[in-house]
């Protein structure tokens, strides 16, 4: 999930392809590998015979062991098959980038690969430092936001964040929508950051990263908690989901909405609800995220609708339907990211697509590459989200011209840093002017 990069939560007032994962026991390439020290036999043969020969060891030592490939019947690679992924976006669980060897499935002549027990989702609880996370992208909206989850549950086979669970020594696959993190003191630690003295309040995002409507927020209810702060704080706040549950916390958007405080944009990416299942297994359907529009806009929360990704040949030719859609519903802002294929993406885009719809594979594909200079994707600033040449500029075309008949187009309600207070502690005196 991503966020339109210049205009949902503009505030007023005071991710090149990475390496892939090498196989078991493989060097890195030129570098030489270090075994134990022997000593030397005599050789049975003629020199020049025993020149050849261990000079061809010496070049097997420096040639990289190749890469096993992924083998989606489920007898050799990294594919996941049967009910084991049943409800799951990815169908492989390649090892991370950073990780020294690769996961095999290997089948031993049993057939027993389909006997091992169905991936289940499990939660860790993260202690962190800091909450509030900064960047200086050109591109984007906002320079601060906030995840309160790590990994999602949705498990959009798209999601550009899946690269991040490297850094935890796990997939990008499999893993990102099985292997999730939480931060139960986020609530906590916003606090503590948004009342350091040195502190400038500016729209805070959340939902850049992971859906922070996720399923497991049902039990943890971070996101919240996390909006209860904001609102103590009259700090703004955007928010981006897909879920149906950010309806849940009306009660606090409501209100913070009357001050200028809070957007909500629903990403829609298709309104084919089987493609939707494919595509985000246990994302909210298409309907009920209409609904959710309704409901937002009903309680007078600003609600933006984002046709994000727009995949080519898959989801783009219902750029206007969904925008009639979510005008009809009450969506009053609309904005659109292209598919961006970043680091492993590009991998399990390509395995998912070959799955599901083989027939269409090599045409989306090099649609693809021709909105990036012939590469799966181009991460430079301004192109990452658009991309380039006649077929993204088409899309994109289509998209201004159906905000424009819809009213959805232009900048929107801008929320404001006006109402930004610090609280102050119990027992503390007030200021004579507070």
């Amino acid at each position: 999930m991503s966020l339109e990069p210049d205009s949902l939560f503009d505030p007023v007032g005071p991710a090149a392809t990475g390496p892939t994962a090498r196989a078991a026991g493989q060097a890195k390439p030129g570098r030489r590998t270090a075994g134990p020290k022997a000593k030397a036999a005599p050789l049975a043969v003629s020199e020049p015979r025993a020149n050849r020969i261990l000079g061809r060891l010496a070049q097997e030592k420096l040639t990289p062991s190749p890469v096993v490939p992924a083998a989606l019947d489920g007898e050799v690679g990294i594919g996941v098959v049967g009910e084991r992924r049943r409800g799951r976006g990815a169908v492989s669980n390649a090892a991370g980038r950073f990780e020294p060897a690769a996961r095999i499935l290997f089948d031993d002549g049993w057939q027993s690969l389909e006997d091992l027990p169905p991936l289940h989702t499990q939660v860790t609880e993260e202690r962190a430092r800091t909450v509030i996370t900064r960047n200086q992208s050109p591109d984007i909206a906002f320079d601060r936001s906030i995840n309160a989850y790590r990994g999602c549950e949705h498990g959009c086979v798209y999601c550009f964040a899946r690269p991040t669970h490297a850094y935890h020594g796990l997939s990008a696959g499999l893993d990102f929508e099985t292997r999730l993190f939480v931060k139960p003191d986020a609530p906590e630690l916003l606090a503590r950051e948004l009342s350091h003295p040195s502190y400038q309040p500016r729209v805070i995002a959340m939902g850049t990263n992971t859906d922070p409507y996720q399923p497991i927020e049902k039990r943890y209810e971070v996101t919240r908690r996390l909006l209860e702060v904001l609102s103590e704080f009259g700090h703004p706040v955007g928010i981006v989901t897909k879920s149906g549950l950010v309806a849940r916390d009306i009660d606090i958007l409501a209100p913070m909405a009357e001050r200028g405080l809070v957007k909500v944009a629903i990403s829609i990416t298709t309104l084919d609800p089987h493609l939707a299942r494919t595509m985000e297994p246990r994302a909210a359907s298409p309907h009920v995220r209409l609904g959710t529009i309704r409901r937002l806009a009903d309680a007078g929360i600003p609600t933006a609708v984002l046709a994000a990704p727009l995949i080519p040949a898959l989801n783009d030719m219902e750029v206007e339907r969904i925008l009639d859609a979510a005008k009809a519903a009450g969506a009053s802002e609309a904005g659109y990211v292209m598919l961006r294929l970043p680091l492993e993406i590009a991998d399990l885009f390509r395995e998912w697509l070959v799955t599901h719809f083989p027939d269409k594979a090599r045409h989306v594909l090099g649609l693809i590459r021709q909105m990036h200079g012939g590469k799966d994707y181009d991460s430079t600033f301004g192109k990452r989200m658009r991309g380039d040449g006649p077929y993204a500029w088409t899309v994109g075309r289509r998209f201004e011209i159906a905000a424009r008949r819809l009213g959805l187009a232009g900048r929107g309600l801008k929320l404001t840093t006006a109402h930004f207070r610090r609280p102050k502690p119990a027992g503390v005196q007030l200021d004579l002017f507070d």
